[in-house]
């Protein structure tokens, strides 16, 4: 056994859920923003403009997205070069198997694939044939084995919650609008969580939601700590930089928490907010606009294939008052509240 630990330890191969659902989960979600979320953004911005430069460039972009992701994953788990370059075909092959549900696919494959690439790379005199062939054998043969089942299961789970929210838009507003938002804030991937269930239609709508409370909410009420520099970094960055602020004091996360119960069904419910461009943007609030520009996407697609006649002046309050007024104002009004009684006090939301 300590011989099995020294050869792991050797090999940098530790079996943890940081490394595997913190590290790699985020890594993927860089993948996916590097290739599926930005080739998207550059393709609508072709078609809408009339450039069919950027339309090409932005499929090309969207093409390569499991190569990418598997690639990110095997950054994050620090494999040689190597098994980093053999991920591409792993990535590919296990997205494309793996349909609707292709990013869990490769989360799942491009890590044992990785982990095993790893184990055997420079053990051999002819490295350069063994590591990427047992790379790429490993991982393209898993992927015709079971991408086909992971893609099916997840996509049947995203059917699920997407089913729940029409049925229950009220209720599961407020469920998927906590939970992704929660899911944004911890230093796990609420983009990829929602590209791997490809949460879309309302239930995406809520997820916006529950995201952009968040963000927007924590940029608002860190004002008097951060001033601008805090409202950018988080209205359009990430609210995971309060995470060392949450472990020291867990009440600052109640005003954007309830927040997103608040503003989930409103966009269910109120606004029929749905999100119907990509469903990685459902898990990316207002980091770069991206939830906005990917609700945009949707609305433009709608019209394009007649399920909607046009994008109202509803639709656009609808948005921006879920994606930014409604946060902006409930968080400060219960972060004032939440000073005045001492749940929060100055320099609790302080950046270093």
């Amino acid at each position: 056994m300590e011989k099995v630990k020294a050869f792991l330890k050797r090999k940098d191969i530790v079996f943890s859920a940081r490394r595997y659902g913190i590290d790699a989960l985020g890594a993927m979600a860089q993948g996916l923003f590097a290739s599926l979320l930005v080739g998207t953004i550059l393709s609508t911005i072709g078609s809408q403009l009339g450039i069919p430069f950027l339309t090409e460039v932005g499929d090309f972009a969207k093409s390569v997205s499991g190569s990418a992701m598997a690639v990110a994953i095997g950054g994050a788990l620090h494999c040689p070069p190597l098994v980093l370059f053999s991920l591409v075909a792993v990535g590919y092959s296990a997205n494309a198997l793996g349909g609707a549900g292709g990013p869990l696919s490769v989360l799942i494959i491009a890590i044992v694939a990785a982990e095993l690439g790893k184990a055997v790379s420079k053990e051999t005199k002819v490295d350069i044939l063994v590591t990427p062939c047992l790379t790429i054998f490993a991982g393209c043969g898993l992927s015709m084995l079971v991408a086909p089942a992971i893609g099916t299961a997840a996509s049947s789970i995203g059917v699920v919650i997407r089913w729940a929210t029409e049925q229950q838009p009220f209720w599961m507003g407020i469920l998927v609008s906590v939970l992704v938002g929660v899911a944004l804030t911890l230093p796990i991937s609420s983009a990829a969580i929602c590209q791997t269930l490809s949460l879309t239609g309302l239930a995406g709508g809520a997820a916006v939601a529950g995201c952009c409370a968040q963000m927007v909410g924590f940029a608002v009420m860190n004002w008097k700590e951060n001033k601008m520099g805090g409202l950018v970094s988080q209205g359009l960055g990430t609210s995971m930089l309060q995470m060392g602020n949450i472990l020291k004091n867990p009440r600052i996360w109640l005003p954007p928490t309830i927040a997103s119960a608040i503003t989930g069904p409103v966009a269910t419910c109120l606004f029929k907010l749905e999100m119907n461009g990509p469903a990685i943007s459902s898990g990316m609030g207002t980091c770069g606009l991206v939830g906005q520009i990917g609700v945009y996407t949707g609305w433009v697609s709608d019209v394009a294939n007649g399920t909607k006649a046009a994008v109202t002046a509803f639709d656009w309050a609808g948005l921006i008052l879920i994606s930014f007024i409604l946060p902006a104002i409930l968080c400060w009004g219960m972060g004032k509240w939440f000073r005045k009684m001492g749940w929060i006090k100055d320099g609790d939301l302080k950046l270093d």
